[in-house]
């Protein structure tokens, strides 16, 4: 019955157009009055205890991180100091995009404002010189949701802070995988520009390591940031909230003195993130009464005991928790997305024996997969806006196709090979 009513009140809620944190906190609501005795109170201890906690904090300063960085300029700057490194590689500057993508998620958190702040600075530049429109809005695409698995990562940020899982953890963990990722899409971006048609004009410009040289000095303050950010963090000198402030101080002096910050768009900045964060808090708070609620029921473990008679291990409830993500994936952002599942997916996975960090780096994997898959892909959509339709949406999705398989692949290694993502939290913390 409970069931029941979970997957009704949803679909009634959702389909009349209730904002999702809305449905999520009334189906919790009609859970806990109509099927644990009355005990809606308890929704509301826990919509407290989880806006009084420090560790959520972190959350909106790192959303006003990547804004800050996107209106300072700082993407430009770190574009061109990077470019001719990979001036004589098949593929050239599309590999620009995916390394700049990678420094720019060491700081921004964000998927979507890491694909807004290099997209619009590669697009243009890259179209004027004659590269694959489609192409670059693939690399872009993919590069951006990177965002979401490097740290600081938005995703692992909440979902550490909603699952009680160790953040520094979660942030070594994706380091090694984001990394590979990366290094699976420059391998792709290589593969089909040496083999395929073209998608790069001719190289015309020579090499020169005293240009690269020059680039890579252009780059200095963004060390200076991730160290900030994220060396505070596993040097064990700040919590992660602190080091969201430190980053957010240091993005604002790098932004006036090295960038293109003024006043008026620091302010903008702010008023952005504070619209992201309401949002975000919104369903953080719905989630958190559907978890108490789904909680209390033990609606997790009848799920796991349900799925037990029919016959499948382990590993088969995990694939099956991957096929709902990628199902709810192209209707659903990937925060929305996180926080939905999670009241049920966290505790099913990890009383399978699964490790709590291993899931949160594949449910961020998953989350990165629905990042670029249409109708509700966002990376598409926000690169498409800034091509200005020039690359539609369904476009997008197909240039963005290859990189959803590796992604996808990704997980695959991860399950097989957990160690790629629990070696380094293990080894140093």
């Amino acid at each position: 019955m409970s069931w029941l009513i979970l997957g009704t009140s949803l679909a009634v809620l959702l389909s009349t157009g209730a904002l999702l944190g809305a449905a999520l906190g009334l189906t919790g609501f009609i859970l806990l009055h109509f099927q644990a005795n009355g005990a809606s109170a308890l929704a509301i201890n826990s919509a407290w205890n989880l806006l009084t906690e420090f560790t959520l904090s972190a959350v909106p300063l790192f959303i006003i991180l990547g804004d800050i960085l996107l209106a300072s300029g700082v993407s430009t700057r770190v574009y061109n100091g990077l470019t001719p490194l990979f001036r004589r590689i098949p593929g050239q500057l599309l590999h620009t995009n995916i390394a700049v993508c990678t420094l720019f998620g060491a700081v921004s958190g964000s998927s979507t404002s890491t694909a807004a702040a290099i997209g619009s600075v590669s697009y243009p530049e890259l179209r004027q010189r004659g590269y694959s429109p489609s192409m670059v809005v693939g690399t872009l695409a993919a590069g951006g949701t990177l965002g979401l698995l490097i740290p600081p990562s938005l995703a692992l940020l909440i979902y550490g802070a909603t699952q009680n899982v160790s953040i520094g953890k979660l942030f070594m963990a994706g380091l090694i995988p984001g990394a590979l990722i990366a290094f699976g899409f420059s391998a792709w971006i290589y593969v089909r520009s040496r083999f395929g048609t073209p998608v790069a004009p001719p190289v015309n410009e020579p090499f020169s390591w005293k240009e690269v040289g020059l680039g890579l000095m252009q780059v200095w303050p963004l060390p200076i940031l991730i160290f900030f950010v994220l060396g505070t963090i596993y040097m064990g000198i700040a919590t992660p909230t602190e080091a969201a402030a430190l980053g957010v101080t240091a993005a604002i002096v790098i932004g006036f003195s090295w960038g293109d910050l003024t006043p008026t768009k620091l302010w903008q900045a702010f008023t952005r993130a504070s619209f992201m964060f309401s949002a975000i808090a919104l369903i953080l708070v719905g989630t958190v009464i559907l978890a108490q609620a789904v909680s209390l029921l033990g609606l997790p473990r009848a799920a796991v005991e349900m799925i037990s008679d029919l016959g499948f291990n382990r590993y088969g409830v995990l694939v099956m928790v991957v096929l709902v993500y990628l199902l709810l994936g192209c209707f659903f952002d990937g925060i929305s997305l996180l926080l939905m599942t999670l009241p049920i997916t966290f505790p099913m996975i990890t009383s399978l024996g699964f490790d709590p960090v291993w899931f949160g780096i594949v449910v961020t994997l998953l989350m990165e997969v629905g990042m670029i898959t249409p109708p509700v892909g966002l990376n598409l959509f926000v690169l498409s806006s800034i091509t200005k339709n020039e690359v539609n949406v369904a476009q997008a999705a197909k240039a963005s196709l290859p990189y959803w398989l590796i992604l996808l692949f990704a997980v695959g290694v991860l399950t097989l090979f957990p160690a790629i993502a629990l070696w380094l939290p293990n080894t140093l913390l």
